[in-house]
Parts: C-alpha cells; sequence; structure tokens
C-alpha cells in the first residue's frame, strides 16, 4: 500500500512488536457510501508493555481492537503476530494464533454468559482448543482464579452471584487461561464503579508484572492511560493522529487534539485545573470527512492550510509522531516557511 492509498507516512514501529498492524483500514457501507471506520492505522504491542488506543466515541478505537482480532476483516492493510501475516488467515491458520491473543470486553455483564457456571466459562476456551483433560482444566482453573483474586469455590458459582468488578476479574480469568501473550482489552473498567476501577487496574498491572503478557487497552480516561500505559495512541475519526510514550504524549501534547482531551480529564484538586479547552461542534461524520485535516473545523489554532492539504504522522523524534501541519511541539511540518506553532491554550 501506498503514502497515498493509505494516508498516513510510513511510521517507525517498534521493532519488538508481537502484534502488528500496518495501513490497517476498515471500511462499512452506510446507505451505499463507503463507511472509513479505522483508515489508515499503524499500531504494534510488544511482549510486556502496555500500549493505550485513546479517543472520542466514533473515533474506531473498538473497531480497531476488533480488527486486530480478525473479529472483522480488514479492507486494507497487513495485521502480523509474531512475524506471521493474519490479515486473510482462515480459522484454521488463525486457531494457533487465538491462543495467544485473548480479549477482555468492556461490559461483564453482557460477555458472560449467565447460565454457566464460572468453572465452564473458563474451561469453555479450554475445550475449544483440545484441553480436556479434566484435571489439567482444574489446575487451569486455580491458577487462573488465584491470579485475578477469586475463591476456588467461586468456579461453582454464577455471573450472577457476582459484583461488577468480580465479573470483569472472571472475564480476566477466562482470558488468561489459554496463558496469551497480548491482551486486548476493550474499555475493561469503564462499566465499573470508580472505587473498583482502581482494583481491576491493579490486577492488570499485577498479573502482567507476573506473566508478561502484553496489553493493548482501549480507553478514553486519560488518567487511566497516563498510569497504567506505557505508549499510547491517539485516534480520531478512524486516524491516528498523534502517538508516543505516554509520559510525552500527555505532559507535552502535539496535537491540540490531544492537548483538549487531556484538558477534558478531570482532575483531584479543582484549583489544580488548567485552562480547559472547549472544542465546537461534534465530530464530523466519517462519511463526510472534512477537507485537508479532519479535525480542522473543530480546532482553535486551524489555519488555512489545514482545509487544504491532510497532515501526514510525522516523526518528531524521542518516539514521538504527529499528524498537524503545526504541531504545538516540535517544528511546523505545513511548509519550510511555516510560521511557528502557537499554544492552543494561549
Amino acid at each position: 500500500m501506498t503514502v497515498a492509498e493509505s494516508g498516513v507516512a510510513p511510521m517507525r514501529q517498534e521493532p519488538e512488536a508481537l502484534l502488528r498492524a500496518e495501513g490497517l483500514r476498515v471500511v462499512f457501507s452506510s446507505r451505499g457510501r463507503p463507511l472509513y471506520a479505522v483508515d489508515g492505522v499503524d499500531i504494534g504491542v510488544g511482549r510486556g508493555e502496555t500500549v493505550a488506543l485513546v479517543g472520542e466515541s466514533g473515533s474506531g478505537k473498538s473497531t480497531t481492537a476488533m480488527a486486530l482480532m480478525r473479529a472483522l476483516q480488514p479492507q486494507a492493510g497487513r495485521i502480523t503476530f509474531d512475524g506471521v501475516d493474519i490479515t486473510h488467515a482462515d480459522e484454521r491458520q488463525l486457531r494457533p494464533i487465538r491462543r495467544r491473543l485473548q480479549m477482555v470486553f468492556q461490559n461483564p455483564y453482557a460477555s458472560l454468559d449467565p447460565r454457566h457456571s464460572v468453572r465452564r466459562l473458563i474451561t469453555e476456551p479450554l475445550r475449544a482448543h483440545g484441553i480436556r483433560d479434566t484435571a489439567e482444566q482444574s489446575r487451569i482453573v486455580e491458577r487462573v482464579l488465584h491470579q485475578v483474586g477469586l475463591p476456588l469455590d467461586a468456579a461453582s458459582s454464577l455471573p450472577s452471584q457476582f459484583s461488577g468488578g468480580q465479573r470483569q476479574r472472571i472475564s480476566i480469568a477466562r482470558a488468561l487461561a489459554l496463558s496469551p501473550e497480548i491482551l486486548v482489552a476493550d474499555e475493561p473498567v469503564s462499566a465499573l464503579d470508580v472505587s473498583i476501577q482502581a482494583q481491576v487496574v491493579n490486577l492488570l498491572a499485577d498479573i502482567q508484572a507476573a506473566t508478561g503478557v502484553g496489553y493493548l487497552v482501549i480507553a478514553h480516561d486519560l488518567a487511566l492511560v497516563h498510569q497504567i500505559s506505557d505508549r499510547v495512541a491517539v485516534m480520531y475519526l478512524g486516524k491516528i493522529v498523534e502517538q508516543g510514550p505516554t509520559a510525552g504524549v500527555i505532559d507535552t501534547p502535539a496535537h491540540p487534539y490531544t492537548a483538549a482531551l487531556i484538558s477534558a480529564t478531570p482532575v483531584a484538586r479543582p484549583g489544580q485545573a488548567g485552562n480547559r479547552i472547549v472544542l465546537g461542534g461534534e465530530p464530523p461524520s466519517p462519511i463526510d470527512r472534512p477537507s485537508g485535516c479532519a479535525f480542522h473545523p473543530r480546532c482553535p489554532s486551524a489555519r488555512p492550510e489545514c482545509a487544504d492539504v491532510e497532515p501526514l504522522l510525522r516523526d518528531l523524534g524521542d518516539g514521538r509522531a504527529v499528524a498537524c501541519h503545526f504541531p504545538l511541539r516540535g517544528p511546523s511540518v505545513a511548509s519550510d516557511h511555516s510560521p511557528a506553532s502557537e499554544d492552543i491554550t494561549a
């Protein structure tokens, strides 16, 4: 795929990435017109690291996750796992990959069959992958329940007998049963009470430290992302507009959209809050994308060039990349004579 086809400049991926997508594109049809839900996304997740994919609702985060899991078939781009191209792999070819690549869904109330015991929920993927010895199944159930902090007698109970946080622990236990190397977690704590969210986040960190599993976390909570992730990618209208090490992206955002998301993050003490960046209007429809930079109709620092030329994702150095003609840090990339970037909060 060429740069013109994908709409992004070539990006340096982490060399150790186990799960990798390049130029990923997922297109749906809406009233006979193409809807580009994911449009030229490059992202990678390595062993033992946590990568967060953030953005507003409708930005394409969950669709990206489902495509990486091959629950959706991408229309363009390439997905590899441990160097093996799985973009067009059939179910037989995907079976050994699925043991190593598992998913935790957002809503534990919907993702767990209420008719099945916890033991059956955990052993179901084991049986699907040929682990039928009951003694081995019992050992695995005991192991994963211990990993997620649930007692062994929980195995005989139904999901309805547990709280939301405990149900999400069961979902995580089920995903861990096959000892995956990558977990894709789609908003894993957003359906939980705030008091429970920290417990689940700490649990995920403990599991990662003990097993070396890598996480791709779909999220919208920047405070959570700052706490748990090593790298972050920010999506807007199907494209990644900024990515890099989490501390750098959160502390010194380069894209105005990232800065707006960060400014909207609640703080523990209202007096510590900075200038809130209020974006006008709603995100445009992915069916009728604006010309040039898709963010320019809402961008507080948009300039005429932004409406004419779509910015490519460009390397800023130190692992940072941004798709903006006038980034808030680093040199302007609109032209050799572009004026210096201005602070969005000025």
